[in-house]
């Protein structure tokens, strides 16, 4: 009752009168207030000070897990799951939670696809092995914004994006420029995307036989032919799309940047990668040669 009372009289009530309503001493408070924080008082404070610089970190995109995993992982804090959750939920903070996505794939009928060389198999035992792409659109107050992203099978890394207002080839094109600048995978290295006509296209497909890459396409009309891109899409829709509104494409396109280059590659953590962030996955992979196998499909 005294953290009460105390709310009470910084509200200008008298600490009589709260005492008396609520039945409990006034001398009994005064006592209370003089008393020093213990231990635990201070444990919780530094905790919760702690969980707060995580959530505001994710840009409020943590639930607890994700939250004690950085505590536990990042700053070595020994806490339990089920504390952090407790602490979240009396503090009011969450994560965000996802949605049904609409694509923009469309369909060029004369086209012939590749084959499917992957066939649901998204593990990969090393990095530049296996890359997947995919265009995601969103709207703003000034048209469409879409964006194009190559991203490592291996580590979840965005290793080569492109934003642009139109869904011509070229999109795609500049996305799998940058991986191929960034990365510079070995010939007979896998990009699988699905049959959108920018993937089917000619200038596209030159230039993935100018890198040495191998072409491969799911079937048509099931996600999880694609499943790591479509859930890099729903963690972006969710983590930061839908959390505002976006007036100007360059606005969005500079938000978008800042999430990838920002917070996704570099300490976003992953479940699939042990709640490890791609950077991090990467680094120990150099350290300690290939992870065990990987048993989810979201990023």
């Amino acid at each position: 009752m005294f953290p009460v009372v105390c709310e009470l009289a910084a509200d200008g009530v008298p600490v009589a009168v709260t005492c008396r309503v609520l039945g409990v001493s006034t001398s009994g408070y005064y006592e209370w207030l003089r008393r020093r924080p213990s231990e635990r008082d201070l444990e919780q404070a530094y905790l919760m000070a702690a969980i707060h610089e995580v959530h505001a970190a994710s840009y409020g995109t943590y639930g607890h897990r994700r939250v004690h995993a950085e505590l536990t992982m990042g700053r070595r804090l020994e806490v339990s799951h089920g504390r952090v959750e407790r602490l979240m939920r009396h503090t009011g903070l969450q994560g965000v939670h996802r949605r049904r996505l609409r694509g923009c794939t469309r369909r060029d009928h004369a086209a012939t696809p590749s084959a499917d060389l992957v066939e649901r198999n998204f593990t990969p035992d090393a990095p530049d092995r296996l890359y997947v792409a995919d265009v995601t659109q969103h709207r703003t107050s000034e048209g469409w914004v879409y964006l194009a992203v190559v991203l490592d099978c291996f580590s979840r890394r965005v290793v080569g994006w492109s934003i642009a207002d139109h869904i011509r080839s070229e999109l795609v094109v500049d996305a799998l420029q940058m991986a191929l600048w960034h990365r510079r995978p070995e010939p007979g290295a896998v990009h699988h995307s699905d049959h959108g006509s920018v993937y089917t296209s000619w200038v596209f497909g030159h230039r993935l036989r100018e890198a040495g890459l191998l072409g491969s396409m799911g079937t048509i009309g099931d996600c999880f032919d694609n499943s790591v891109a479509e859930s890099f899409f729903a963690t972006l829709q969710t983590e930061l799309l839908d959390r505002s509104t976006w007036p100007t494409r360059e606005g969005l396109a500079n938000a978008i940047f800042s999430f990838i280059e920002g917070f996704y590659n570099p300490t976003r953590r992953h479940s699939i990668l042990g709640y490890l962030s791609p950077a991090d996955y990467e680094t120990q992979h150099a350290l300690t040669g290939p992870a065990g196998p990987q048993t989810e499909t979201a990023a």
